[in-house]
């Protein structure tokens, strides 16, 4: 059996930070087992569909370093992989399920709908369900609304009174009784599938072996083990993965705490393969305390047996920024270089000083101090400010005492500044903010030493 793992996104939107954890995990598991990756689209919610959303969630995921076997922009032989192409597909499946009496027409109106599940409501039931009233009709009442062209939804015939059983890697045995599960609209009036029938016959199609997601659809996993029963087809292996949440909190991720989308954590200076090492440790730990992996080492170590049993784990923040910086510190600095240009592109004021004579010595000062790329600018860009007729004085005796200088070294510009603090009664952090606008920063002495002498004097002057 060749291992086939896939990642099903839907262009509603922003794609998660959790999304490229479930990415990973699916994309190792294939690797590991010399199987194959793919994408499958799922662009069938055409309510939240964003155009252009596609591309860009496509885009992230190679930003963050993953390829895939099969799917949009390479192709392969379970095509098409966007479902809004593979309508007829559903439609002949949802066809063969009402033949089998496994599914059936349902013709009811919003209102009555509606009106259904405010009596149920009504009657205390918060978990309203379909009432069967269509699956009632008789067949010729169907072929006559049919053939009247009245609109229908295709529903699931969910049989009542039977348990309904699948086995998870992670979670176990898990049995649910069928009355509690609604007849679930499966093809749509607007002839699209809903997620629930788009999602078992893709997996059966695309022979998907293997079912890698968050474990928010354990309890919509019930609803595809009837439709692989009605079929007649065999059931992938399920493997549902803890959600993320933020540290100290029982909620998932939220923008109140900082970024949650995937491309906000590149915008803000993260590296993606720092980011991605910090998500391997989300829901899956080595049983040893190293922290530090290569996508090659995860590959070799991953095992669906080590993932947590649990619905959430902490996306500890803190942690991220101490990886990232961890990453930076380590990169070469002609790399950690190159990263800096890309990521500051649009900015020229960062661009003219990586691209000095004194930018890589900037770089190499500041790479011990930055967690993210993008606190380099604060580092190394001055601001201007306001000066008093008292600074005034501190600047132009620290061009004098400068001007003196015969070295210009970072010892004997420390021993030049000492002389000014003393004469003033002023602290470092005066100076600095004196000659950066700034008031922290890089160690001042290095950080002048780093720029010719003949720059410095001039933006004193």
């Amino acid at each position: 059996m060749t291992v086939r793992t896939r990642m099903a996104p839907s262009p509603t939107g922003e794609y998660h930070i959790g999304h490229i954890r479930t990415v990973l995990y699916n994309w190792a598991f294939a690797k590991k087992h010399e199987g194959k990756f793919i994408i499958r689209i799922e662009d069938t919610d055409r309510v939240r569909y964003i155009e252009g959303a596609m591309d860009k969630i496509l885009d992230i995921i190679i930003d963050y370093g993953f390829t895939w076997d099969e799917g949009p922009r390479v192709g392969g032989a379970y095509g098409p992989y966007m479902q809004s192409e593979r309508l007829e597909i559903y439609k002949k499946y949802a066809l063969e399920l009402v033949a089998k009496k496994a599914a059936y027409y349902c013709f009811c109106t919003v209102e009555r709908l509606e009106k259904m599940r405010d009596e149920q409501r009504a009657k205390g039931i918060t978990a309203t369900k379909y009432d069967k009233h269509c699956l009632m009709l008789t067949p010729e009442a169907v072929e006559k609304k049919l053939q009247e062209n009245i609109p229908y939804v295709i529903r699931l015939n969910v049989i009542p009174d039977k348990t309904i059983s699948f086995h998870d890697e992670v979670f176990g045995d898990v049995q649910v009784s069928s009355n509690d599960i609604d007849d679930q609209v499966l093809l749509k009036s607007d002839g699209f599938p809903t997620y629930h029938l788009g999602v078992v016959v893709d997996d059966h199609l695309m022979e998907i072996t293997h079912v890698m997601r968050g474990n928010d659809w354990i309890p919509s996993t019930p609803k595809h083990v009837i439709l692989y029963n009605a079929f007649g087809w065999e059931l992938p292996v399920y493997i549902h993965l803890p959600n993320l949440k933020e540290k100290g909190e029982t909620k998932k991720l939220s923008k109140r705490f900082g970024p949650v989308a995937a491309r906000e954590f590149l915008d803000e200076g993260y590296l993606p393969e720092a980011t991605v090492n910090f998500l391997m440790l989300l829901g899956w730990n080595p049983g040893t305390d190293k922290e530090i992996y290569t996508t090659e080492e995860f590959v070799r170590d991953f095992d669906v047996k080590k993932i947590h049993k649990t619905d959430l784990v902490s996306f500890d923040r803190q942690k991220l920024t101490w990886m990232n910086g961890y990453y930076i510190q380590h990169v070469q600095i002609k790399q950690l270089m190159k990263k800096l240009e890309v990521f500051y592109k649009d900015d020229k004021e960062v661009l003219t000083i990586l691209q000095s004579q004194n930018g890589e010595a900037l770089v190499l000062l500041a790479q011990t101090r930055m967690k993210t790329l993008k606190e380099f600018r604060e580092l190394v860009v001055s601001i201007p400010i306001a000066f008093t007729d008292s600074d005034t004085l501190i600047v132009k005796d620290i061009k004098q005492t400068f001007e003196k200088l015969s070295a210009w070294k970072s010892e004997d510009i420390l021993e030049a500044l000492r002389g000014i603090l003393k004469k003033h009664g002023i602290k470092m952090n005066t100076v600095y903010r004196l000659l950066t606008g700034r008031d922290v920063g890089l160690p001042l002495p290095e950080y002048l030493e780093s720029i010719p002498k003949e720059e410095i004097l001039k933006r004193l002057t």
